[in-house]
Parts: C-alpha cells; structure tokens; sequence
C-alpha cells in the first residue's frame, strides 16, 4: 500500500493538523507535542516520500494561516527524526536501534536549532534562563518568599547549576521524546503491517555489566571534582552521573518486571514499583546490583 494515499492517510494528515493547532490551547499542548511526531512516522513509514510530503505540505500551510509562519518552527522540526524513523521501520531495522538511532537524530535536532537561535536570531538560551531565574528570584523578593540569607551569590549559583544540567536535560527530553514516539507509532504501525520490530519485554531488559564498572569510576571521580567549576571535566561528571543513575533505574524497573513474571504476580504490582524507583535515585542501586551480580537466577529457581 506504500506510496498509495488512502483514506486512513488523509485521516492521520488531519490528525498531524489538529495536533499542531493544538499547540496554541495552554496546558493541553504540554501533552499533544509529545504526540507531534506520532502522525509523521506513520505517514513516512506507510507512503513513498513524496506522497508524505504532498500530505504534510497542506497541513503545514493550513497551520501557518491559522496560527502564523511560527508554528512551523515546531512543526518542521519533528521531520527529519520523524524521517528517520520511518525510515528505519521501512528497512525492519531492530526496535532497540530504532530508539537509539531517533535519540540521537532528535538531540542534533535540538542542539542545531539551539545554535539557530543564537547565530541566526541572536536568541541565546542560556541568556534567557539566567534572566528569567533572576526575574522569579526577584518577584520573589518581593513577596519576602525567600529566606533573609539569599543573595546574589545564591542566584548565580543556582543559574550556574542550572545551565551545566542542559546537556542532561536535552538528552533526557529526547530520549524520553524518542521512547513515547516508538512506542505509538510501532503500537499503531502494528495492527495493519506485519513484522514491525517490537521492543525486548521490561523482564528482558539488561545493561551490559561493564557499566558498573563505568558508572563506578563515573562517581568516584564526582566525588573529588569541584562542583563549583565550569571546566569540561566537571560539567560532564555532573551530567553523567544522573544519566548512568537514571539508566540504572530503568534496569530496576526490569529486575522487578523479570521477578514478577517468574512469580506470577499481576501485572500492575511492578508498574506501582516502577513510581517510587522513578522518584528516588537512591533506589537506582538496585539495578546496579542487578546489572553487576547474577541475581536473577535465585528468583528464576525458586518456586
């Protein structure tokens, strides 16, 4: 049926439509641009290229009268990793690349047009972070929100923090972005094309044990850095550890998922397990242990 446009084309061509003009409505746009790409990737993956584009161009245009040119700066921005998906789903490349391969596409999205802005449009983002945290902190001045011993030094610090966490914050946004677009797009793509690439079950899910190994070092070599630095080195670790933390607590989800299939426990009882391992990165050392020691075998031979 590729390259044929058909009535479910158009219908996922109005859904792209809506889903754009659905980022002027405040608050409900938190949630639909995180479905944006979703109607791309199908689109891409179920039509020849110039049957997607003759689809979206239309969308694009009825959007940038309806809301104004900006828009599209949002809208084109999803293409190229909504492209590329496809374009993995059309070769039946492994779903375990497939998110890797989108990550990666959305964060040198991401990171080109952070430099669009600040070359092009002379818009430097973390200009604005540092002016609007020094705007809240003001504002809350004002109120007497603040305790008395809050000064500028507390500000800058705070502004300093915030903008070494950027690298983590981006990578985070497009992995996360990445994942729910997968997870739509391949649930949808599944139900009318045969051998879509599924992702491992939560119970199969394992990092290589030399992560430890890195994520051990990783720490070590945290603990001694100066955390008040802007130097390469300590901007990195202070990125790096969350991240490898936050990998490690999506081994934890798995460990628990992995023992309750081999117990036969509902279904939901690792999804309730899974909220307070997301909350609390402490609890991340429970994949390690995971990843480091062969404790899966104990529970798969018990009763």
């Amino acid at each position: 049926m590729k390259g044929k446009p058909s009535m479910k084309a158009v219908l996922w061509s109005g859904a792209s439509l809506l889903l754009i003009l659905s980022l002027a409505v405040p608050v409900f746009n938190m949630l639909t641009i995180m479905l944006l790409m979703v109607p791309y990737v199908i689109l891409f993956t179920t039509l020849s290229t110039r049957s997607f584009l003759l689809h979206l161009v239309p969308v694009w245009i009825i959007a940038a009268v309806i809301l104004g040119p900006s828009v599209l700066i949002i809208a084109l921005f999803f293409l190229i990793p909504a492209m590329v998906m496809g374009q993995m789903y059309r070769k039946r490349a492994s779903a375990p690349y497939i998110l890797r391969r989108t990550t990666l596409t959305i964060l040198f999205c991401l990171l080109a047009e952070l430099l669009l802005f600040e070359g092009v449009l002379n818009q430097s983002f973390i200009d604005q972070i540092g002016e609007f945290v020094r705007a809240l902190v003001s504002d809350l001045e004002t109120e007497h929100v603040l305790p008395k011993e809050w000064d500028s030094d507390y500000t800058e610090s705070l502004i300093r923090v915030m903008i070494h966490s950027i690298p983590q914050a981006i990578i985070l946004i497009s992995f996360v972005y990445a994942v729910i677009t997968q997870y739509f797009a391949r649930k949808i793509l599944a139900s009318s094309i045969e051998d879509i690439p599924t992702m491992p079950k939560a119970k199969d899910w394992m990092l290589p044990r030399i992560m430890v190994f890195f994520y051990l070092v990783v720490y070590i070599l945290e603990i001694f850095a100066d955390t008040s630095s802007s130097s390469f080195y300590s901007v990195a670790l202070m990125n790096l550890v969350p991240l490898m933390r936050y990998a490690f607590t999506i081994q934890a989800i798995g460990f628990f998922f992995y023992i309750a299939h081999q117990r036969k426990w509902n279904k939901t009882v690792p999804v309730i397990i899974a909220i307070p391992l997301l909350i609390f990165p402490p609890l991340s050392l429970i994949g390690v242990l995971d990843a480091a020691f062969p404790i899966r075998k104990s529970f798969s031979k018990s009763s």
